[in-house]
């Protein structure tokens, strides 16, 4: 059976997403708006037999065995996917969905179980690698789900992934992801104050990152945002505001545990700090902002 890819989020992430799709002769169906990138894929592809335009949700899961969505939070999911005139509504059996949103735990495993009343596969699969990572089909993707299902998705999301894991049950993508941002959030801190730390004592940035990325100091905020950050550069990548939605997230699914992340939870106050300033859209590397 030929495969129809529904993708909902043609965003920063997702325009790139099913750019890869499509160069892959995959038939994509998305949805009309307005949005700049939205109106981007549909001029770039708009004389492809691959491109697929529906104007309601309802309509687009009619026509689809595997559909991908890719946008903001818990609420944009709830409304996709079970609004009256939802996803939910008008998916047929065996239907493959997968969800790259950063969520809850508890939005994934709702849909979880939603889809299998209707036999079909929800799988949460929030992804890490950033704009540069979609662009270039090398993002990381942590799948939480149907372990017996998990192959279905393999030769779909390998055409814009570098890694691709399975975690376990309904909702450990979304726990993967979670750490994802703990680690991320500290070595930006960390990353700030050496480089930092080095501009004071006038160290030649470039040198000093081409020996750090052969050590144990090596990271990929190193490599990708070590010298942007010493120039001050932050106008691109993962926004302050989304970072600061995922460590909401993460403090939300701690709440009444005797999880302590202390760190991250200072680091968290910082973002709060530049979003207040009116930084909520400069990349998560303007940590070192706080610094200068």
């Amino acid at each position: 059976m030929n495969k129809n890819i529904g993708f909902i989020g043609i965003g920063i992430m997702g325009f790139h997403m099913a750019s890869h799709l499509l160069k892959a002769k995959k038939h994509v169906h998305i949805i009309e708006r307005k949005s700049k990138n939205t109106q981007k894929l549909k001029k770039q592809y708009i004389k492809s037999k691959f491109l697929h335009i529906h104007d309601s949700l309802e309509k687009l899961s009619n026509n689809c065995n595997f559909i991908i969505s890719c946008v903001g939070n818990d609420n944009d999911l709830n409304e996709i996917y079970l609004s009256k005139k939802g996803i939910l509504k008008g998916t047929k059996p065996n239907t493959i969905i997968v969800d790259h949103t950063t969520a809850s735990c508890k939005v994934s495993k709702i849909l979880y179980k939603k889809f299998l009343s209707k036999k079909s596969f929800f799988f949460d699969a929030p992804i890490s690698g950033g704009q540069i990572g979609a662009e270039k089909g090398t993002l990381s993707i942590m799948v939480g789900g149907k372990k017996l299902k998990f192959n279905s998705l393999l030769s779909t999301l390998s055409l814009y992934s570098k890694t691709l894991v399975y975690m376990g049950n309904s909702g450990s993508g979304q726990l993967t992801k979670m750490v994802n941002q703990i680690c991320v959030a500290s070595i930006i801190q960390g990353l700030a104050e050496g480089l930092n730390f080095a501009k004071k004592k006038k160290l030649n940035i470039e040198n000093l990152i081409s020996v750090l990325k052969s050590g144990a100091g090596q990271s990929w905020q190193l490599e990708n945002r070590g010298i942007t950050m010493s120039k001050n550069e932050f106008d691109f990548g993962f926004m302050n505001k989304l970072m600061l939605k995922d460590l909401n997230i993460i403090f939300d699914e701690i709440d009444q545990t005797n999880i302590k992340l202390p760190q991250t939870k200072l680091i968290k106050s910082y973002y709060k700090k530049l979003i207040k300033l009116g930084y909520e859209k400069e990349d998560t590397s303007n940590l070192i902002r706080l610094l200068i």
